[in-house]
């Protein structure tokens, strides 16, 4: 089964944005470049990860969507003239060229592999060589949303313990949440996408429980009468060993949160439109 790879967040501020999140407690990246125009912070966990990327002053570089060829950079360029959030979720693939025939046998997405390297930074600044294939799937019911899967073909340079360790104790993350008028019509999709099966949530809704971690979609009615993209990507749950910490930390820095149950909740306009929970285990 698919696992949660990342997300990817877009902001306008790339450092202003990596510094905010260091204040919640996260050990934040070094910049990196994209070839078509965008750059990014890394914020690594065990087995995922939260991509900080914005535009980068190589932004011209920017190609347009062609048939059966997505631009990464189109969709983020787009999606911020929207909002800042949430903008993309990735899943894990073993085999990113089967994936993308498969998500085209479905119907949800007939787009070439897209396979790009770039130069990435050791915990001591050495230079490494990561790669990645990326297989993009397109749900027409939510177009805002970006969802591909990514296969990483240096993992062994990309994963570092060094870049896990977290004041805050944030270990991985355990869920992404859309919110959508009607979570009925993006069943199909997400099945075909994630490869699980949806369950009800109590409280309406549904998860779709991957070999790590889960998709939740839930319903809301506010987005039918906002400017805003009918369904998105609303927020991120991440894994930690001990709420304590996060909660020392966040009074520390005056960040806005509230505790809900067992779980911690910054909001969305306290984090570049990303709603940001803590939890103690997976719930999956």
């Amino acid at each position: 089964m698919r696992r949660i790879d990342h997300i990817v967040v877009a902001v306008r501020e790339l450092d202003q944005a990596a510094d905010l999140y260091r204040r919640v407690g996260f050990q934040v990246g070094a910049r990196n470049e994209h070839p078509w125009g965008t750059e990014n912070r890394l914020i690594q966990f065990g087995s995922s990860f939260i991509e900080l990327i914005s535009l980068g002053g190589s932004a011209h570089r920017i190609a347009p969507h062609h048939p059966r060829q997505f631009s990464f950079g189109t969709f983020v360029r787009n999606y911020l003239e929207l909002r800042e959030g949430i903008a993309m979720l990735v899943l894990s693939s073993s085999n990113a060229e089967s994936d993308a025939a498969e998500f085209a046998a479905r119907g949800i997405g007939d787009f070439e592999p897209f396979f790009f390297e770039r130069k990435g930074k050791g915990p001591g600044g050495s230079e490494t060589q990561v790669a990645f294939t990326l297989a993009f799937a397109c749900d027409p019911a939510a177009p805002n949303v970006g969802f591909f899967v990514c296969q990483q073909h240096f993992p062994e340079n990309f994963w570092n313990r060094i870049f896990q360790e977290h004041p805050n104790s944030a270990r991985d993350i355990a869920a992404v949440t859309l919110a959508a008028p009607d979570p009925m019509q993006h069943v199909d999709f997400l099945a075909g996408f994630s490869g699980a099966e949806g369950h009800p949530l109590p409280d309406g809704g549904l998860r779709f429980g991957l070999g790590k971690g889960r998709i939740e979609i839930i319903q809301t009615a506010e987005l039918q009468s906002q400017a805003l993209p009918s369904t998105r990507l609303r927020s991120c749950t991440v894994q930690v060993g001990e709420l304590e910490s996060v909660e020392r930390i966040l009074e520390a820095e005056k960040i806005p949160f509230a505790i809900l149950g067992d779980r911690i909740v910054v909001p969305s306009e306290s984090l570049f439109g990303m709603e940001l929970y803590f939890e103690m285990n997976s719930g999956v």
